[in-house]
């Protein structure tokens, strides 16, 4: 495909052409960094006008085994010339060897596979509240699902409706009813949301858009025993947080917690491809008979392969345990940089979070001239979140760029 001309009546060359092209043609639903990405390898990507830089964010963790990591490219391709899609209205062979893994991995009976993380994150949805109405009896109509504020779980109106940033809501109702909001790690509180109509509580064991926030120590386990004594499903959203990030396969881990729902997403398929599941068991995915639910590209075979070579390199590099061991490091370190305008630093494996007294914003923009890629969330935040395959020398590169811009601000 030829380039667009720019104003100029020449093809875009550089990042000045390329963000204007955007400009004009793209709908300006972001505010992205002005770095335009050309290539990319393991932990550093490359911009049109031939700078290096560490990738710090991993695409929100889709990238945790590193950008066009070979073995998952090959896979890509190698399936790419077989087959890519066949819809569900016919089988393939990489489905059910797919659905095996997965459910393995998590130590489940049943694998939905979907798409994006929204799309999954609907999905269970759907089968708590078919669960709530055929399993637990509650009337139909009125089944609740428990909620968190500073929650982020995708961007559909239904998601967004049970959202506390008045920036996602606005000007997108009426909303879906049928949620309680609650306080994040307040147990009392969810104690007290929980009336017989409650089908689920939907939380994500860190809340990663929200500021990388950590709930108390026990919290997890005291959610789960709630639910359990309560017959509410409890479902974790570890699309974000799950497979390595935390050190950890999944987050819930580290409290020795097994939801009764595994929502998956992002680096289930290492960045190639978007592939997403729920997990759970047969009662809760039995609920769904054909026609019920349903997706083009759900299960297709070109993700399936690709997101089975992705899990195998999480296990096979030990991804997982590296996440432990460099990110205690890691942590460690940054929360060691000293300046007045740093409130706080939290994290778990290779997911850290420097809270700020002020926006984030220009810490972002003077590390990304420096040659080190991170994003501010929630206004006041850096959120770093390497690859898992990032090197020590990498990290101790990027820790010389981190205390270069605090000491000169």
């Amino acid at each position: 495909m030829t380039a667009v001309a720019n104003d100029t009546g020449s093809a875009p060359t550089t990042s000045a052409d390329f963000i204007a092209l955007e400009d004009e043609w793209g709908a300006h639903n972001y505010h992205p960094l002005d770095i335009v990405i050309e290539r990319a390898a393991g932990s550093w990507v490359y911009d049109v006008d031939g700078k290096r830089y560490l990738d710090c964010l991993s695409a929100y963790s889709a990238v945790n085994q590193g950008h066009c990591h070979p073995r998952i490219l090959a896979t890509m391709v190698e399936q790419a010339h077989r087959v890519t899609l066949t819809s569900r209205a016919f089988r393939n062979e990489q489905l059910p060897l797919f659905c095996e893994e997965v459910a393995q991995l998590c130590g489940m009976e049943s694998v939905l596979p979907m798409n994006t993380g929204a799309e999954a994150v609907e999905t269970a949805i759907k089968a708590a509240r078919r669960w709530g109405y055929e399993k637990k009896g509650i009337p139909d109509g009125l089944a609740e699902i428990v909620v968190f504020e500073n929650n982020f779980h995708g961007r559909t109106t239904t998601i967004v409706g049970f959202s506390s940033e008045p920036s996602y809501r606005a000007g997108f109702g009426p909303f879906t009813p049928g949620f309680k909001l609650i306080r994040f790690g307040d147990i009392d509180a969810l104690r007290a949301a929980i009336t017989p109509n409650t089908c689920a509580v939907l939380m994500e064991p860190i809340q990663c858009e929200a500021g990388i926030l950590i709930p108390p120590d026990g919290y997890l386990r005291a959610v789960s025993d709630l639910c359990r004594s309560n017959n509410v499903l409890f479902m974790a959203d570890e699309i974000q947080t799950g497979l390595g990030r935390t050190g950890r396969m999944f987050a819930c881990d580290h409290e020795d917690v097994k939801p009764d729902v595994y929502i998956l997403g992002k680096a289930l398929a290492g960045g190639f491809y978007p592939v997403s599941a729920v997990v759970s068991s047969h009662e809760v995915l039995g609920v769904f008979k054909p026609g019920t639910h349903g997706s083009t590209f759900g299960g297709n075979p070109l993700g399936c392969a690709v997101a089975r070579t992705a899990l195998h390199v999480l296990e096979d590099e030990q991804l997982v345990e590296r996440s432990a061991e460099l990110g205690a490091w890691f942590k460690a370190e940054v929360a060691s940089i000293k300046h007045p305008q740093i409130k706080s630093v939290r994290g778990r494996g290779l997911m850290v979070g420097i809270e700020l007294h002020v926006p984030a914003r220009s810490y972002c923009e003077a590390l990304m001239d420096l040659g080190m890629l991170c994003k501010e969330t929630h206004d006041h935040v850096i959120r770093l979140s390497p690859p898992l395959v990032t090197s020590r020398e990498d990290l101790e590169w990027a820790l010389v760029q981190l205390r270069a811009v605090f000491a000169r601000s």
